[in-house]
């Protein structure tokens, strides 16, 4: 008993439990707004907004806590895995293989989702007048003026990623190198600590993202669209039980112990809505399982802006129900064409606020068949669908780093059954 009250699962588990009943019964409690503007705040000279209701408070507090660690882990990981490798040559391997799986995996999730939207087609039968729709004008105007260039300057994940490789690159070629490297882990350890203190909140910021989902939607919001939240949930777990297990076993490693073993930070996702609230913890125990560090500190900030399995599903099948809803008829030729943008655009989704309905926004745009009207039926029941995503994006991620790492030989398989042992 008493191991099962120090077990933070347990807690996670409990405050998206309790998150759920305050939503649901007492909506009013959730919603009470602590002030009247949202509560802002500047964290390492960035300002947040975290909410001005109990619910939202709760929950924008710890991701933005946690977002605050996500930069440095990476700056630190990468810095010292590329000083570790030691060789520019290797460095552009990796990245190039990351880059080419992330594209070869998220067709595959554009696959799956076109396919299983056409035989299941949620669509049908949808009556646009019972749907109460809300304002997407700011989602048709960020997709109009969305560009490459702004995608970089306002991620500031790649911008560290790529200052961090080219500082790796030139510390692997100064001679006192060792003494910075000290340095750095001694800096690597603090932050770490640091980021352990912080997860101990983890029930909180998973109690008040449920309690504000569901109070502020509440699950009555589900039923117009209920085949399709239904059919996005089935979709996500047949590419996750079914293309991820597969991509796994290749190097005969159990895709179900390595969801045991990030229980935790899947049930932190689940109940904040945030891949964001669980990738330092998932950066620290793919390490702690046996990938090498410079493979974790490149695969997993660049798959968080170019690996979006769960975001690239719900947008395929976005598509496709938003075509069935309006009896738009689509050739194989327009479905193609589909598959080509999403390929492109998918990527982007990262780095703009209001990602998945921007993306979605400019797809519409671009393939001129589908009336972009159409985005004001997902808003009710995105939040609902959100929590899909981040688990799948999060999954996916983690899976990314583990295969490439094995295909790098840079793995220990000694470390990760030892790993996977503790947390059995």
């Amino acid at each position: 008993m008493k191991k099962l009250f120090t077990n933070l699962t347990f807690w996670v588990l409990t405050a998206i439990t309790l998150g759920v009943l305050l939503g649901h019964f007492a909506p009013q409690i959730a919603l009470q707004k602590i002030m009247e503007e949202p509560f802002k705040m500047k964290l390492l000279g960035n300002e947040v907004s975290v909410g001005n209701t109990i619910s939202e408070f709760l929950s924008g507090i710890f991701i933005s806590v946690v977002k605050q660690f996500i930069n440095p882990i990476i700056f630190l990981t990468i810095t010292l895995g590329i000083v570790s490798m030691g060789n520019l040559k290797k460095v552009g391997k990796v990245g190039g293989k990351a880059l080419l799986y992330f594209e070869i995996v998220t067709t595959l999730a554009l696959l799956v989702g076109i396919i299983v939207a056409n035989v299941i087609r949620p669509g049908d039968g949808v009556v646009t007048d019972s749907i109460k729709g809300g304002d997407i004008s700011k989602y048709t105007k960020s997709a109009e003026t969305f560009s490459w260039l702004k995608f970089f300057m306002d991620n500031l994940t790649l911008q560290v990623l790529l200052f961090s490789i080219i500082l790796g690159i030139l510390l692997s070629n100064y001679e006192r190198r060792h003494v910075i490297v000290a340095f750095f882990q001694k800096i690597s350890r603090y932050v770490f600590k640091g980021l352990h203190w912080v997860m101990k909140f983890a029930p909180v910021g998973a109690f008040g993202g449920m309690a504000f989902t569901i109070s502020k939607y509440g699950i009555q919001t589900l039923l117009p669209l209920a085949k399709l939240m239904g059919t996005v949930y089935v979709t996500m777990g047949i590419f996750v039980f079914g293309i991820l297990t597969l991509i796994l076993n290749y190097y005969k490693i159990s895709l179900w112990r390595f969801l045991k073993y990030i229980r935790e930070e899947l049930l932190i996702v689940l109940g904040t809505s945030s891949s964001e609230a669980g990738l330092p913890s998932l950066m620290e125990k793919l390490e702690k399982m046996g990938c090498a560090k410079s493979v974790v500190g490149l695969v997993v900030p660049a798959g968080y802006s170019f690996n979006l399995d769960g975001t690239t599903i719900y947008l395929s099948m976005s598509v496709i129900f938003l075509a069935q809803v309006f009896n738009v008829s689509l050739s194989l030729a327009q479905i193609m064409t589909i598959i080509g943008i999403l390929m492109v655009t998918s990527k982007g989704a990262a780095g703009v606020t209001g990602s998945g309905f921007i993306v979605l926004a400019s797809t519409l745009t671009a393939i001129k068949v589908i009336p972009v009207e159409g985005l004001a039926l997902l808003l009710g029941v995105d939040r609902f669908m959100s929590e899909a995503r981040a688990i799948t994006n999060f999954i996916g991620n983690g899976v990314a780093t583990i295969w490439i790492a094995n295909n790098e030989k840079e793995f220990d398989r000694e470390a990760m059954e030892k790993a996977f042992n503790l947390k059995a």
